[in-house]
């Protein structure tokens, strides 16, 4: 990465993690889905997958899904969210990085950011936000998507949406002039593999301010906790807990889920940096803030594991079928007989 930047195929970067995935972030002005910047992150991706093997790290390179580079990173694995912008005089952005989760997990506060106007104040008081916002969700069985406005098609949003297993909120634009405020990554691992092979782990990128919702109003949602799928083995509901960076990690049943989220400006087409050329990173949820939502998540935590294996807190049949539940169901599917009256 760093080499990369020196080049100048990028403009400047941030490499974190959540949980125990890679995140990088890279700013640059190749435009979107660009072969040269996918690539650099996959032999990124690969170079510290065949590190992890070397140290015998567990699962190391699992989300990997094939050998071969193919000029885009998307359905290779790696969850992908990318945003061409025009910058403004002010571009304040806040990029989300979840663990141990689903592809729809962002459905939720996404809705919350931009439709609801018990969260976000802007969408009832700023005049420039009263024009609303267009969705596109993704059906990520079919592999089709569809465009909604807000607040005239909200119901028919929340229709689909509270499906968070098969729609996912995908790009999120302002209705009176197609800027881009939003976009996430909505691939499946197991859809692209047909088994189960690793967690989908979703990143989001979301712009602020100036007739956007605030930074705030975009942190609010994340002030209490709410389920998502994924958690062990991709198999169960789970809390998702808003943590900083140096909580980002996996323990009590390999989780609990956990986001977390960097803020930073954009200035002159890179991360805003201090005098010493290092990009000025907010570690957004490492704040007392949060700590009700972290504490409510525990709570949950601890309850949907009394249940053990059963539902709801394992998924449903129709969610399990990618997972490792199948080789022991078609062991016993023989011994199965009709059921005499």
């Amino acid at each position: 990465m760093r080499e990369a930047a020196k080049e100048g195929l990028i403009n400047n970067y941030f490499v974190f993690n959540a949980g125990d995935d890679l995140e990088l972030l890279m700013i640059h002005d190749k435009g979107e889905q660009n072969s040269d910047i996918h690539r650099l992150a996959w032999d990124t991706f690969k170079k510290t997958a065949n590190r992890a093997s070397e140290l015998k790290l567990y699962g190391a390179g699992q989300d990997l899904l094939k050998n071969a580079f193919s000029g885009n990173v998307r359905g290779m694995g790696p969850g992908v969210a990318e945003m061409e912008i025009e910058e403004r005089r002010s571009d304040p952005v806040v990029v989300f990085a979840a663990d141990k989760t689903s592809a729809g997990s962002f459905n939720y506060p996404l809705f919350r950011m931009f439709a609801d106007p018990m969260n976000t104040a802007g969408l009832v008081i700023d005049p420039s936000m009263l024009c609303g916002f267009r969705f596109e969700v993704i059906d990520t069985i079919k592999n089709k998507s569809i465009t909604l406005k807000c607040p005239e098609e909200m119901y028919e949003l929340l229709s689909l949406i509270g499906t968070v297993g098969r729609y996912a909120i995908s790009r999120i634009w302002r209705a009176s002039d197609d800027m881009i405020c939003a976009a996430s990554s909505v691939s499946k691992l197991s859809l692209i593999a047909g088994k189960y092979v690793g967690k989908d782990d979703p990143v989001m990128i979301t712009r602020a301010q100036h007739g956007l919702p605030a930074v705030g109003e975009i942190l609010a949602p994340f002030m209490q906790s709410y389920f998502v799928q994924g958690w062990m083995r991709g198999s169960h509901w789970g809390p998702l807990m808003p943590v900083g960076l140096n909580e980002s990690k996996c323990t009590a049943f390999d989780g609990p889920p956990r986001i977390v989220a960097l803020g930073f400006q954009i200035s002159d087409g890179k991360i805003a940096c201090d005098d010493e050329g290092e990009p000025m990173i907010a570690d957004m949820f490492d704040d007392c803030a949060f700590g009700g939502a972290r504490r409510e998540a525990m709570d949950n935590a601890v309850m949907l594991r009394r249940m053990g294996e059963f539902e709801p807190a394992r998924l449903g049949e129709e969610e399990m079928e990618y997972t490792t539940i199948k080789q022991v169901l078609e062991k016993l599917s023989g011994r199965f007989k009709p059921v005499s009256e």
